[in-house]
This record gives C-alpha cells, structure tokens and sequence, in this order.
C-alpha cells in the first residue's frame, strides 16, 4: 500500500491555440478536474495498479465533493477531512512552448492537522509520498511529520518531492535541506532548478534521488535515463506521474534504473494530453 499526503485541488487548465493576444478573444482547450500533487500522484498510482490512500483536507463543499468521488471512482482510498473554509483551486495556463504559469488558492488542504490523523490509516503502509508543498507550512506540515512517523514506525518508506522552486525559496533552500537530512528520505525527487535550491547535492541526502528533467528524462544513480520523444500538449502533471511510476516499480522490486525507464515512459505518455491525471 502507497499513502501520500497534501493537496487535492480543483485544476483549471488552459492551453491557448497560439499566442495569448491581449485584449481579445483566443481560442483554448479548457480542462477543469481534479489536481494538487498528492492527489495526482495518487490518481497515477492507482492507474498503475498499486493500492493507494490519500490523507486531505477539502472543504465541505460541492467541489470537495466531486474531486473526492472523482479519485474514489479510480480506485483511490481517499481518507478526507471536511473543512468549512472552500476547496482549494489551481489555475495553470499552458504557453506555446509548453512552459505554465500558475495560480494557487491552496483553501483547505493547507489546514490538515496531526489531531486529525488517525492511526488506523497507516496499517499495511509501505510506503509515503510527500510533495514538499506539504511541508511548506503549518499546520499541514506537522500533519505531514506526523504521518512520516507513522510510517516509518511500521518500517515503511518515505518519498519526497521538492514540489516548487518558488516555495522552497520561500521557506529557504538550505533550511529545507537541513530538515532533509533529519528525515533521511528513501527516495527523493527534484528538477534542476529545485535541486539547486537546496546548496547540497541530491545524493546525500537520500538513499535515491532523481533528478528530472523534463523532455529528457531523468537521472538517477549517476545514470541518465533518455523519455521516449512524444508531441507534448500540458506537461501539467508528468513530474507525480513519473514519482507514481517510479515509487509502484520501486516496490515491486525494481531496481533504481529499471524503475527510472518505467517511470519516463509513464510520464512521457501523460504529456500527449491537457491535464494532470490519466484519462
């Protein structure tokens, strides 16, 4: 059983036809569905065939509602606490060449805390996945230690990802490091630009890391691991299919590598579409 922990958001999708033109009207393939990183994980995970459980906070409302039915319908366990503050929302609009710009509302998954959990959540847990937005800031954070804890006393693994440049600046790269080098994370997941935030290289603060990088793969026990080439449409989404695909092999045995060339071929495959889960 994989658990992960943190967001499950509204994702608002928009991928323009061309150019944004100001002040006019632009074609688009809108997308509204499920998002935030531990719930996209999850959505992948079981996609993959692996039992999979999310903790979340949502809001007791009409959206929280859907987006937890929605993960239920795909085979996740998702184990949610109802807030009365709203649901949270992303908005990601998707450039011409593929890069996004988001906006988010965290609402109430941000407000999940360690009184919240209860211990009959983690049974039969081998491992949890952590994106570092749950880290971030309290009191999700010390939901999210707690959980750790309770992972690790039954002996299961912990994955981590770094989520965000922008929030690791924000809560400080080597602070982040140093709180790293404490939870020891079996697997640890970054792109470039996240990685270099820390000060301190990857490798010594995991048993694995991985470095993505996008369109051309990933990196991982010094080893680059080449993505299939595919026409990319929102690459919304691929880095927790490739942490998804990854953490499922990891599991079932696979080496670091071979969990590395199943998880790019996942993820190169998540591209072809708009959105952050699988069809």
């Amino acid at each position: 059983m994989i658990m992960s922990i943190g967001d499950l958001v509204l994702d608002i999708t928009i991928v323009p036809a061309g150019q944004l033109r100001p002040d006019d009207d632009n074609q688009a393939v809108i997308r509204v569905g499920g998002g935030g990183q531990a719930g996209n994980f999850c959505a992948w995970a079981a996609a993959l065939g692996s039992p999979v459980r999310l903790v979340t906070r949502v809001g007791d409302d009409d959206r929280g509602r859907r987006l937890v039915a929605e993960l239920e319908a795909v085979g996740v366990e998702v184990l949610a606490v109802w807030g009365a503050d709203p649901t949270g929302l992303i908005a990601v609009l998707v450039g011409p060449n593929g890069e996004r710009t988001m906006a988010t509302q965290r609402g109430a998954s941000a407000g999940l805390r360690p009184t919240d959990l209860r211990k009959p959540w983690f049974n039969g847990v081998n491992l949890i996945h952590v994106p570092a937005y749950s880290l971030f800031t309290e009191p999700l954070a010390g939901a999210a230690r707690a959980a750790i804890d309770l992972v690790r006393k039954r002996r299961g693994l912990l994955s981590i990802d770094l989520s965000s440049v922008a929030g690791l600046k924000e809560y400080g790269g080597g602070r982040f490091a140093g709180d790293l080098a404490k939870l020891k994370p079996d697997l640890l997941f970054a792109t470039e630009a996240e990685s270099e935030t820390l000060g301190i290289g990857m490798d010594e603060l995991a048993r694995v890391a991985v470095l993505k990088l996008g369109s051309q793969g990933c990196v991982v026990a010094g080893r680059r691991v080449p993505s299939p080439q595919v026409k990319e449409v929102d690459p919304t989404g691929a880095g927790d299919a490739l942490a998804a695909a990854f953490c499922v092999s990891y599991l079932d045995g696979a080496t670091p590598t071979e969990a590395a060339e199943r998880a790019v071929v996942v993820a190169s495959g998540s591209v072809t579409k708009a959105g952050a889960r699988p069809s």
